[in-house]
């Protein structure tokens, strides 16, 4: 056989057809897949170390300078008794802030994979305005005051504002995430109008409600952490089950349905784990901004699209992104601090504004 450069080919053997040259493209595409784990492991095991050092300056850093020593002191049982309440009070904001950054993280990598749009978040379905939703009213009508009772105010509001979108939205789609979308925002627009109406006019809704809407972890401890615990241990435990079907998603409904994943399957449990764990999350410290969408683009860029290594790489990165903005709150407001809900903000704007022009949301 002649080629298109004068020269001789080898024929195939009779009965023997040739892979094409796009086939071997892609074998050689998933050899470098396949050859990427060790590296995900090291990035992930890099991670987890940078996560302990945010963990350590966290006990460390804040509106009272202490060394190391102290805290060592403080934790042992000795030191000053000024010292260690200042220790002691760090340990459980810490604690939350692991708990809430790594739940927010892996909500918006599944709700951005379920809907394939690089601009999901948790807020997407609803679930922030719902809980405050079911805050204001507790204010206004029931004459509740805030405190660790809104945590058992907020998580209903915002389980039931998902279950009502996705009702709404995700029957008779065809398969299609838009409508669920559509409705979520349609929700998520009525109740924000509720909400400025109540706080607008009742003063004492408004006083109240302030100041858990900007989302902060001062002031809770490890009771509010056990509170979410069982329902944010579920939606992580089915978020780690559906890992491979997440996979199968991404190329597409018809390719995972022939592939023998049962789309609606994984798409009902995605959304309510995702649902699970930024309302325990949101009901806990508030609403915080920008980690369930700023986390997965980093996290793709680190391991790729394989969930297996998504999840407990957003994990990962999601704790220590919301304890490190929590210490930033703390150090450059000294006496005082500055909400973590502030900080994230400030911290997410921009670097959404980079992924934009970048071309990160494009891809």
């Amino acid at each position: 056989m002649i080629d298109a450069h004068g020269g001789d080919r080898p024929t195939a053997p009779a009965g023997v057809v040739e892979r094409p040259a796009v086939v071997r493209g892609s074998e050689r595409g998933t050899s470098r897949a396949a050859g990427s784990t060790p590296r995900s492991l090291l990035v992930l095991a890099l991670a987890i170390v940078a996560l302990a050092v945010v963990c350590c300056i966290s006990l460390v850093a804040g509106g009272k300078v202490t060394s190391i020593g102290q805290v060592l002191d403080a934790l042992s049982g000795g030191g000053d008794a000024h010292v260690r309440a200042v220790v002691e009070s760090r340990i459980p904001r810490t604690i939350l802030g692991a708990i809430v950054g790594a739940s927010l993280a892996v909500a918006g990598v599944i709700i951005q994979g379920i809907t394939r749009n690089p601009l999901g978040d948790p807020g997407l379905l609803g679930i922030t305005v719902g809980a405050s939703a079911a805050v204001v009213t507790a204010t206004a009508f029931l004459g509740f005051a805030g405190g660790a009772g809104t945590v058992w105010i907020a998580l209903p509001g915002a389980l039931v504002t998902v279950i009502l979108v996705y009702l709404v939205g995700g029957r008779g789609s065809g398969g299609s995430t838009i409508p669920l979308v559509l409705t979520g925002a349609v929700v998520s627009a009525v109740l924000g109008a509720y909400i400025e109406a109540m706080t607008l006019t009742m003063p004492t809704v408004f006083d109240s409600y302030r100041h858990w809407v900007i989302g902060s972890l001062a002031g809770r401890g490890l009771d509010t952490a056990a509170t979410v615990a069982p329902v944010l241990v579920l939606g992580f435990l089915l978020a780690c089950a559906l890992a491979s079907g997440l996979n199968a998603l991404a190329l597409g409904d018809d390719v995972a349905s022939s592939l023998g994943v049962r789309v609606p399957v994984v798409r009902a449990g995605g959304i309510l784990a995702a649902a699970l764990l930024s309302a325990g999350a949101t009901a806990a410290v508030g609403p915080i901004a920008f980690v369930g969408l700023a986390v997965p683009h980093l996290v793709r860029g680190l391991v790729g699209t394989d969930h297996r290594w998504q999840l407990p790489m957003a994990v990962t990165l999601g704790a220590a992104l919301l304890i490190a903005a929590d210490i930033v709150g703390r150090v450059i407001a000294r006496p005082g601090e500055l909400m973590v809900g502030v900080v994230t903000a400030f911290i997410g704007a921009p670097f959404l504004l980079v992924a934009v022009r970048r071309g990160w949301v494009a891809r």
